[in-house]
């Protein structure tokens, strides 16, 4: 219990207020900025870019000490598709190649509002594509990827997913979701218990997310589009092999649950995990954290990563 009550004063002390959050996304990138400002690591990481139109997309690349992994997690980073960014998620991405002993790619897809979606699903698709199609990048086989996000990149995962189905360029044999946001109301009107029950003492608030989508969307219309808002969509077929993880007080509970239920629906294998006690955000604690490993057992299960 000790270590429950320590996540919880962690998690909330990271809690934004009430502010119009309009006007203060500037600050908070650039207090997240400042806070993870980029040094020389102890693990092995390199950087890379992919060229997508007239710009080009960075990506970080992470290496477990102890293995040569032919094996890729190709990750996206959350923060509302505004504040995270590549530096931000150094260490969760270090710790995930540690503890998993596969290559991790992370993604630094454009952001909102100064990019507004599609921009960032485009941006995941594109980093996706070439590393699929073109396996001597990282000396891997397609079957031995799995794509990956939390939050807003558990969202973008979903999004890349159904892409590639629709697209019909390559697929992806698993995919992990870490309480993804996976709906497009937020608001009392929502259908979701968790979104309505929302407590504002957590790390994320259905206002939070409101203020999200609404500086992340380009036009009303986005709402219905499945990449911004994968329940949008009227066909749940042909996905990956699909591990979701929830948090037990997170407002995105329910919608990523039912997104499961969805894709089971139609066919797919899909595990459902609900972490007791946790909030929102979870996976970037260090793993000394019981609700930490007990997900990394979960992945390593789904991977079936013997440890």
């Amino acid at each position: 219990m000790a270590v429950n009550r320590l996540m919880r004063a962690a998690l909330r002390a990271l809690s934004y207020t009430d502010v119009d959050f309009g006007d203060q996304y500037k600050m908070q990138k650039k207090i997240i900025r400042i806070a993870n400002h980029h040094r020389k690591p102890p693990y092995k990481m390199w950087d890379h870019v992919v060229a997508y139109e007239n710009h080009a997309i960075p990506v970080r690349i992470f290496t477990p000490s102890d293995s040569e992994s032919k094996s890729i997690i190709l990750f996206f980073h959350g923060g509302g598709w505004i504040t995270g960014f590549i530096d931000s998620y150094d260490r969760v991405c270090a710790n995930l190649a540690e503890m998993t002993g596969y290559t991790v790619v992370s993604v630094d897809y454009r952001s909102a509002p100064e990019y507004r979606f599609p921009a960032a699903p485009e941006d995941c698709y594109r980093v996706t594509r070439e590393i699929f199609l073109e396996p001597s990048l990282l000396q891997t086989e397609p079957d031995r990827i799995t794509l990956m996000g939390d939050s807003a990149g558990g969202n973008l995962a979903a999004a890349v997913s159904l892409m590639a189905r629709d697209r019909g360029e390559f697929f992806p044999a698993r995919q992990i979701l870490l309480y993804p946001c996976a709906y497009h109301d937020h608001t009392e009107q929502s259908p979701y218990a968790s979104v309505r029950s929302s407590h504002k003492k957590y790390l994320l608030t259905a206002k939070r997310i409101n203020d999200y989508m609404a500086l992340y969307m380009a036009d009303e219309k986005d709402l219905q589009n499945p990449y911004f808002a994968p329940l949008a969509s009227k066909d749940f077929s042909n996905q990956p092999d699909t591990l979701i993880i929830t948090a037990e007080h997170d407002p995105l509970r329910d919608e990523a649950e039912d997104y499961g239920k969805r894709l089971k629906e139609a066919g797919n294998t899909v595990e459902v995990h609900r972490i007791p006690d946790a909030l929102h955000g979870f996976f970037a604690m260090p793993p000394v954290f019981s609700q930490v490993r007990d997900c990394y057992k979960i992945i390593l299960n789904f991977l079936k990563i013997e440890k």
